[in-house]
Parts: structure tokens; sequence; C-alpha cells
């Protein structure tokens, strides 16, 4: 039996806790250290009805030093999780200035969600006083929903990688993206 395989690959920002979402989700723990990535792939089996699939997870540095490497890993991307931290305001910026338009040159129609990672810092008093001092504030959900719409993504989820709240929930958001149109119409990221 032929298991279908899903290409996700996970952008944004440097920190803004990418490996620690596909960490978190791939082995149920937590990594405590930051370690920057330059390419790690992850690959679990998942069900949709009765019909196993591979979702394979593509991790990539955001750091701009890998920015002529990451798009090697785009070519046949079915689905991209554009992430930011909600503690992040810069971080949210970035996903329409650079992570949209790198994202869409190099795959055009290639669905997008928009992550907001890290929502367990959101409410947290010294994250808050942080900001506040640059006189700042954590991105609201509501944030994330209008620039969702307003770049054309799939929807905008928010999770924790620490809680796992809502962890599940941006996976399974993808794999529904990426299955949707009928794979058969639906283009698959190409460089040429």
């Amino acid at each position: 039996m032929v298991v279908a395989t899903i290409k996700c690959v996970v952008v944004g920002d440097g920190a803004v806790g990418k490996t620690c979402l596909l960490i978190s989700y791939t082995t149920n723990k937590f990594p405590s250290e930051y370690v920057p990535t330059v390419f790690d792939n992850y690959a679990v089996t998942v069900m949709i009805g009765d019909e196993p699939y591979t979702l394979g997870l593509f991790d990539t540095a955001g750091q701009e030093d890998y920015d002529r490497l990451r798009p090697l890993s785009y070519p046949q991307t079915d689905v991209f999780l554009v992430c930011f931290s909600v503690t992040s305001p810069a971080s949210f910026e970035n996903v329409r200035e650079k992570w949209f338009p790198e994202v869409h040159h190099h795959c055009p129609g290639v669905p997008c969600l928009i992550v907001g990672t890290q929502t367990d810092l959101r409410d947290d008093p010294s994250v808050r006083e942080k900001l506040a001092k640059q006189k700042m504030q954590p991105v609201r959900k509501e944030d994330g929903d209008r620039m969702a719409k307003d770049l054309g993504a799939v929807k905008y989820v928010e999770c924790s990688a620490l809680t796992q709240y809502k962890l599940k929930d941006v996976f399974d958001e993808a794999i529904v993206a990426a299955l949707e149109p009928a794979p058969s119409k639906k283009p698959k990221c190409v460089i040429f």
C-alpha cells in the first residue's frame, strides 16, 4: 500500500518557536534549550478518516544568513506554516514584510497558514512589562485573524508548544489545507 505524503514546511523569524512547535508535536516533549536550526525534518503518520498519510515536517532557519539556502527546502511543498511569536510584534510584521512574499515568490498558489506561537507567554507579566516599555503589547488573536484575511492565508491559528494548547489543531488544519482543493488540481512548489 502506498501512503500519500503531505509536505509541510515551517517558516518564520529566528527564535519564534518553530523547532519547539515541531519537537513538541512529534515527541510530546518540550525542548528546554534554544538550538538554532539549519534544516531538520520530521515525519509522522496521521490518519485522515481511514486513510494513512505521512506528514513530512520540514523545519527551516529564520535567520537572514540562511536566506539563500532556505528555499532549497521549498520544492514539492503542499502547505506552509508561517510562524511568528505572539510576544514579538516584529516577528508578526515580518509575516507580511518577509515570509509571505518569500513563500509566494517561490511557491505561488501553495496554501499557507499563519501560526501564532508562544501563546502561554501572552499574559506573562514580565513579557507584558518588557513590551510596554517599548510601547508595544502582545499580538492579539484578532490581529492574526485580520492578517490572515488580508494576505489570503488559509486561516490564522495559534498555539503553545510548551503547554500543547491547540498544538494538534495547527497540524490538523495544515493537513486539511494541503488536501483541499483536490490534490490533482493544487499546485506543488517547483523551483526552476
